[in-house]
């Protein structure tokens, strides 16, 4: 394998050229790259006496946590296949996603243990391997994490070309995202294409060996795992992660730890910002802060720059991590840009036959280059939808004004963004629509003062039924994630519709944004 793209030999190489450097800080506890590697291998030696094999699965459901960067980095190391699960998700969502990963090993925190339980892990195929982190039960038959692992201190992996990583192209993880039909798509992530993300965030972030960056957003996302966290690993900087997002601690750690690197979504500076001043930390350290995940007003960039966050801004999705970016100045001067396109990126805009516009036109953004994803796992029919001739299709409709910067104008796929999670409303509605009283139902995005954007559901029973909107967020509360649960539940005789007879939710959305009673 071409060594140098992965991120396993990055940190094998530092904890050789500078083994005290510390790599993470966790809860108070330092640990260094030459520990971090030690880690790292034993980790690799206990997947070997599992039976892992370079291609297998291994689905990990934690927090932020060492335990997270260990199993990441040991599946790098022996051409494993990579599998962080969102802890937001809901029992019967977790179950589709284990469903079609196919996990040789399932590695779960215990306090996520009644998320899990509800799971029936007996009848997965192949079979599968639990293991637990941290004290307290787990499911029957569970092994745990540490106390295996620890057998295996100073050891190394035995690997050669067959039993590890060989080429750049091969897959390193599959991370899940929404799905526009009501099931998750599992992007699959190669090395050579982390390593190219890497490339880009050093370039955006001016990473530096001597950078402390703080990790406050989930890990299982692209934000927190490729455009934080493994760059650091790249440059043999430091990375401060939280377990959650807290804002005292946050400004806390920013001026114990002296942190220069931050990104955050936009939800998060709300939280920030409305933190007494009187409570905040000394924030003089921060060189580069950066917000990504939805679009900004020129009043909240204000609004953070006055707390202290002057920001940068990100636009960028699993299938291709960073795509476009702003620096703190043309954030400012140009309202409204998401930037202009990566180093190790092309991107352009379409119209719906796929043929490239003019400047000033409404278009779907698309890219190619070596930061995309290879393929949706198991699912040939919605890759070959997504990437077409090498460019890969956003969902993502945006202009370009004739310097090249690009304006995010709407979604061409139905989704929205709540708190920085993509949320995609068939995955609502399937459920909605499964309860035997409901005809129909439509789910829009609407502004958020808290959320950014959060979710109403739009519902016409079926003649003669009754149901109470308590009643079907119960059913959602059962089956979905809390963040993809509709904030409210309208219900109504019929939809506006296009000719064919489909909901026009644009109309639906644009009725509740200039008129909250329109629909009682």
């Amino acid at each position: 394998m071409v060594r140098s793209m992965n991120v396993a030999w990055w940190v094998e190489r530092w904890a050789g050229l500078h083994p005290d450097k510390v790599a993470v800080i966790f809860e108070k506890e330092r640990i260094s790259y030459a520990e971090l590697d030690a880690r790292a291998s034993r980790t690799a030696c206990w997947f070997q006496g599992q039976g892992i094999e370079k291609g297998d699965r291994v689905a990990v459901l934690l927090h932020n946590c060492p335990e997270f960067l260990e199993l990441y980095l040991a599946c790098a190391r022996m051409g494993a296949i990579f599998v962080p699960l969102n802890f937001r998700l809901a029992p019967p969502e977790l179950d589709y996603i284990l469903k079609n990963c196919r996990p040789r090993l399932f590695v779960y925190g215990t306090d996520l243990l009644p998320t899990v339980t509800p799971i029936d892990v007996s009848e997965y195929r192949p079979p599968l391997v639990t293991a637990k982190v941290g004290p307290g039960p787990g499911l029957a038959d569970s092994v745990n994490y540490q106390t295996d692992t620890a057998a295996f201190c100073d050891h190394k992996p035995f690997l050669t070309a067959l039993l590890g990583p060989a080429d750049p192209e091969e897959p390193q993880v599959i991370m899940y995202t929404s799905g526009t039909t009501g099931n998750p798509k599992g992007a699959v992530l190669s090395h050579r294409k982390t390593f190219f993300n890497c490339l880009n965030a050093e370039i955006f972030f001016s990473l530096s060996f001597d950078d402390v960056m703080l990790i406050t957003l989930p890990m299982f996302h692209s934000g927190g795992l490729f455009i934080m966290g493994t760059p650091c690993l790249y440059k043999g900087a430091t990375q401060l992660i939280h377990a959650k997002f807290d804002p005292l601690s946050t400004y806390q750690d920013m001026e114990t730890y002296r942190v220069t690197k931050f990104l955050g979504v936009p939800t998060l500076f709300r939280a920030l910002i409305k933190v007494d001043p009187t409570s905040r930390g000394d924030l003089s350290s921060l060189k580069v802060c950066a917000v990504g995940g939805e679009k900004v007003t020129p009043e909240f960039i204000a609004e953070c720059a006055r707390s202290g966050f002057r920001l940068r801004q990100i636009m960028g999705q699993t299938e291709t991590s960073i795509l476009l970016w702003a620096s703190e100045d043309e954030t400012r001067k140009r309202p409204g840009t998401v930037g202009r396109p990566v180093f190790h990126a092309e991107v352009r805009l379409v119209d719906a036959g796929g043929a490239p516009i003019a400047h000033g036109q409404v278009g779907e953004l698309t890219a190619r280059g070596s930061i995309l994803m290879k393929e949706y796992f198991r699912d040939p029919d919605k890759t070959e939808d997504t990437i077409r001739g090498n460019w890969l299709f956003t969902g993502d409709l945006a202009r370009q004004d004739e310097d090249g910067y690009f304006y995010l104008v709407d979604r061409a796929r139905d989704m929205y963004i709540t708190g920085g999670e993509n949320v995609y409303p068939a995955e609502i509605e399937k459920v909605l629509e499964e309860d035997p009283r409901v005809e129909e139902v439509a789910v829009v995005g609407v502004p958020d003062e808290t959320w950014g954007e959060a979710g109403w559901a739009f519902v016409i029973l079926k003649q003669g039924t009754t149901v109470t909107q308590e009643d079907l967020l119960g059913i959602c509360r059962a089956r979905l994630a809390r963040y993809k649960l509709p904030k409210k539940i309208v219900f109504c005789d019929d939809f506006p519709r296009t000719p064919l007879g489909k909901a026009r939710k644009f109309l639906l959305r644009e009725q509740i944004l200039s008129d909250l009673d329109t629909f009682g």
